[in-house]
């Protein structure tokens, strides 16, 4: 009697314990269910919820959810995989990125709900007019990305002849510069016709560049350029807050003129040429300090800091990469330089007239041993021609 009366007592605890938990999960779950809101499908939002995704991915025990062995040992081979491809898309490794992005987009469309209907809340990919240049910008590269791959940028400004020298207003001088109306033009003349895979690559490729990737320069960065650059030009903050304690007038000058800030300054080095890309925008000087930050990490060379306010280093992919900071430099700048040694050919760096003989020279100094001196002003592309020989 006392034996029955022992087990009766052990499930009447078993079934208490199994009937907790369950409802514990039950109401786990109903936790994770994403409250559908206004701002529910926002970029903000969709990117919290992403950011909060993936940390619990890299910080579950996977030991306290009772998994059978396979499944743990393919659990734990996906998690490292994770916190690996985080750690190495921030040294931009292409590949890395690419892992992050697959991810964000499942989470997106399997765990969030996002849908046709909902993703223009996100990007309003249906009523062009309230498009920014950005946006377009980010649309048409991707388009192009599809065909071209890392050309994209290269065709983009080869086919609409955006490397030439134009003035802007307000200047007196030509200038190398890609400016909103052009985008503009661009995109309206490209005409594209989004599905729904696309929008969801271009909103994904927005919340990956603002939590692991290097802003709005994410993609140009990746693409076979000569270089790109960052808070080199415009005026810093600390000017502005001065200003606006000592001078409120003058502040307004520089606000209605659109005097660019120095987290406006985004240059790439096409073919020789800085151009600056007017029409995008760090937006504040956090987000450029942000990347400035994260762009030189590569194999650990030390800290930024006050002491010692630059670095030196390399990127995964071999390019280089120079930061600045205060109080050595007026503002957070960085400097990436990329050596496309295979397409860095004598016929396609000569191009003045006479080439042939300037070509057939450089060759013979060089097959002969002799010592050569390549001067020029910065951009004229003297370490492509030394590489280009080498």
């Amino acid at each position: 009697m006392l034996n029955i009366l022992l087990i009766a007592i052990i499930l009447l605890l078993a079934g208490f314990l199994i009937i907790r938990k369950l409802k514990k999960r039950q109401d786990e779950k109903e936790e994770e269910k994403v409250q559908v809101d206004d701002k529910t499908y926002t970029l903000e939002k969709m990117t919290a919820f992403v950011k909060k995704r993936l940390d619990e991915i890299t910080k579950i025990n996977l030991y306290d959810i009772g998994l059978s062995e396979e499944e743990l040992k393919r659990r734990k081979n996906k998690k490292y995989e994770l916190k690996k491809a985080l750690k190495g898309c921030t040294y931009g490794d292409v590949n890395d990125k690419k892992y992050v992005k697959e991810l964000i987009y499942d989470i997106l469309a399997k765990e969030y709900g996002v849908t046709e209907i909902n993703i223009s809340t996100a990007i309003p990919f249906d009523v062009p007019s309230l498009l920014t240049a950005q946006d377009k910008f980010e649309i048409i590269l991707y388009m192009y990305k599809q065909e071209f791959g890392y050309e994209a940028l290269a065709e983009i400004i080869k086919k609409y002849d955006l490397d030439r020298l134009k003035y802007v207003n307000g200047e007196t001088k030509p200038s190398y510069v890609i400016t909103e109306e052009e985008i503009n033009e661009i995109y309206e003349k490209e005409d594209f016709v989004l599905a729904f895979q696309d929008k969801l690559n271009v909103v994904v490729q927005r919340i990956y560049q603002h939590y692991k990737g290097y802003s709005s320069i994410d993609e140009v960065r990746d693409m076979n350029i000569d270089g790109i650059s960052g808070g080199v030009s415009g005026l810093p903050e600390s000017f502005l807050s001065q200003v606006a304690q000592t001078d409120g007038d003058y502040l307004d000058q520089i606000v209605d003129h659109k005097v660019p800030r120095a987290c406006d300054s985004i240059w790439i080095m096409f073919h020789g040429k800085s151009i600056r890309l007017a029409f995008l925008s760090f937006g504040t000087e956090a987000e450029l300090k942000r990347v400035c930050q994260n762009i030189y990490k590569y194999n650990n060379p030390g800290q930024l800091s006050d002491t010692n306010g630059y670095k030196i280093n390399e990127m995964k992919d071999g390019s280089r990469v120079v930061v600045v900071r205060p109080s050595m430099s007026e503002t957070w700048a960085f400097f990436v330089r990329k050596f496309d040694v295979k397409r860095a050919t004598l016929e396609q760096i000569v191009r003045f007239p006479g080439k042939e003989e300037a070509i057939d020279l450089l060759k013979y100094l060089v097959k002969g041993a002799r010592i050569i001196s390549l001067t020029g002003e910065q951009g004229c592309r003297k370490n492509n021609n030394a590489y280009g020989y080498d």
